[in-house]
């Protein structure tokens, strides 16, 4: 395991003397290659050498020891906070900064990408085509993310980092034919999926033209020229661009304006797990839907899975889990305990291809892998997840992650709940594995 803390804190004393890699290392006998990899947290030096480091550094030896003693791992989240035209998106970063700080967490915030180019002379009416000013977004964007994120794990003396991105990579699809988007994706060598899949959630805001047309304005935005009709189109192309991600939430307008951010940070806070990771979930048996009006509607995206439960002990449920399509995946790790019914402790963490296949040697061989086809839909601001099995030609799974308890649900009148299975353990994923596939 890289112990990050200890190389900043090498890097800190060193700077601080004023002395180059290459000196300090003939100080010690040893090359800058070795300092580098102290520094990067990718070595500790032996215990002759760190007493040779605290005569130097005039620190004592017990400080310098433990400095190389192993912390918590540090929890890093990288989030997108998108929306439509005036939908209190720069109301809604304040609000993340002020109640995420007092959480504990140093906040980093990824810059509108856009703006940003606008205002440095790059912009839809400089440039040749629509093709190359979302091009020129997409490839600032990518850039600023990898920074923040290598800049994030080598933050001093911070446990839990936040990376808000304002906007993410995906929402360029909203502002531009289809088929252009999927040229830029091919010519940049990448898929929606690793797009939608480099975020650990997502966040939209409904445009205030929508459910709350009253206050719509174009007043405090000169770049702003949407009329509402505009505005409610781009704010549904920006949902549909969306649509599939694994946690995408949509913070409508059905309340006032404090109250639509209390709920937006209340829905940031249940993802972090603040203050504990609980999952809400509500499950329904549901009539075997109509595939072809799924993949006809834009606010319904399409992803394949395939799950496997590995050893764990009795009150615990641990998976690790492929996500997304065309050869395109990701990976993830989730360990559930159940609290009732409808609570689970949950936790998740990002795989790389090598982890998730390494996990695989851990599977239960008592169950079998599952695999599934997922439609993700956004329907009345409510994100539902349709699952169709293989073993199944009548009926589907359908699950919807809540707030709390009491949350009411509007169901998509397409889809024709047969019963709630919330509770029933024999439509539990973990029992559906025992299903010959």
């Amino acid at each position: 395991m890289r112990n990050i803390e200890f190389g900043n804190y090498i890097y800190k004393l060193r700077t601080n003397a004023n002395l180059s890699q290459s000196e300090l290392g003939k100080m010690v006998n040893v090359s800058n290659k070795t300092i580098s990899k102290w520094e990067n947290g990718n070595a500790i030096p032996t215990s002759q050498t760190l007493s040779k480091l605290a005569k130097i550094f005039g620190i004592s030896i017990d400080d310098m020891f433990k400095a190389t003693e192993s912390k918590p791992e540090r929890q890093i989240k990288k989030i997108a906070i998108t929306g439509g035209p005036c939908a209190g998106k720069s109301t809604a970063l304040s609000w993340i900064n002020e109640e995420f700080t007092k959480k504990g967490y140093k906040v980093l915030f990824v810059p509108e990408t856009a703006t940003e180019l606008i205002s440095g002379g790059v912009a839809p009416w400089t440039c040749e085509s629509d093709i190359d000013f979302q091009t020129a977004i997409l490839k600032l964007q990518l850039e600023k993310e990898k920074v923040f994120e290598e800049v994030a794990h080598h933050l001093y003396d911070a446990q839990k980092v936040l990376i808000v991105c304002d906007r993410g990579a995906m929402d360029g699809k909203a502002f531009i034919e289809k088929h252009n988007f999927d040229k830029i994706l091919k010519n940049l060598h990448l898929t929606e999926t690793q797009l939608k899949d480099s975020y650990d959630a997502v966040f939209h805001l409904v445009t205030a033209a929508k459910g709350a047309s009253e206050f719509y304005t174009l007043a405090n935005n000169s770049a702003r020229t949407e009329t509402i009709e505009e505005a409610i189109a781009i704010d549904e192309k920006i949902i549909s661009a969306w649509t599939g991600h694994s946690h995408f939430r949509v913070i409508d307008n059905s309340t006032d304006f404090k109250r639509k951010m209390q709920r937006f940070v209340t829905e940031i806070s249940n993802f972090l797990g603040e203050p504990t990771p609980y999952e809400i979930e509500r499950k329904f048996l549901i009539e075997y839907p109509d595939i072809s009006k799924l993949e006809a509607d834009q606010n319904c995206g399409k992803v394949e899975i395939i799950q496997t439960y590995l050893k764990s002990n009795d009150d615990k449920e641990i998976r690790v889990r492929q996500r997304g399509n065309n050869g395109s995946y990701s990976y993830t790790k989730t360990i559930k305990q159940t609290i009732n019914g409808v609570k689970r402790l949950e936790t998740e963490k990002r795989l790389t291809q090598a982890e998730y296949i390494n996990l695989l040697m851990d599977a239960d061989t008592t169950k079998h892998q599952i695999r599934k086809t997922r439609y993700c839909l956004v329907y009345n601001n409510q994100y539902f997840e349709i699952d169709i099995y293989p073993f199944w030609d009548n009926v589907a799974i359908m699950e919807i992650e809540l707030n709390n308890e009491s949350q009411s649900i509007k169901f998509p009148p397409q889809i024709k709940i047969i019963k709630e299975v919330t509770d029933d353990i024999e439509y539990k994923n973990s029992s559906l594995a025992n299903i010959k596939q």
